[in-house]
């Protein structure tokens, strides 16, 4: 199993991050997520994709580089969705305290866990951070 805490905000710590659990998901291993207070409101935009676009979100991708990743990007957080082995999972404070739409964070994520109950669901799992 890999869990990853999705911590920042910045596009492309999310595709590394979604990367990981979508990859591990697709080889049949269990993958679980907990988006945290800077990575929750950027995976709960609509329109990821057109974030992803903007230069200022993406400032080391190239011009013609920014419509790949902003399209890979949406597609890895459609897949992590669909995958039956990987979770995502909205931290509780950070519901609590960034005041995101409980309807919104319900459509997207599987749940609201807190750290603690995330790190007790994931056990000795492969542990990455970003």
């Amino acid at each position: 199993m890999i869990a990853v805490i999705l911590a920042s905000g910045r596009v492309e710590r999310l595709y590394t991050g979604l990367s990981l659990l979508v990859s591990a998901a697709a080889e049949g291993r269990a993958a679980h997520g907990l988006a945290t207070f800077g990575a929750l409101p950027v995976l709960l935009d609509a329109d990821i994709a057109a974030r992803a676009l903007r230069p200022e979100e993406t400032p080391v991708l190239s011009e013609a580089g920014r419509p790949v990743f902003a399209r890979t990007l949406a597609a890895l957080l459609d897949a992590a969705a669909e995958l039956e082995t990987c979770r995502l999972w909205a931290c509780a404070a950070a519901v609590e305290t960034t005041g995101a739409a409980r309807a919104a964070v319900d459509a997207r994520f599987d749940g609201v866990l807190s750290m603690p109950r995330f790190l007790a669901e994931v056990g000795d799992a492969q542990l990455v951070a970003l």
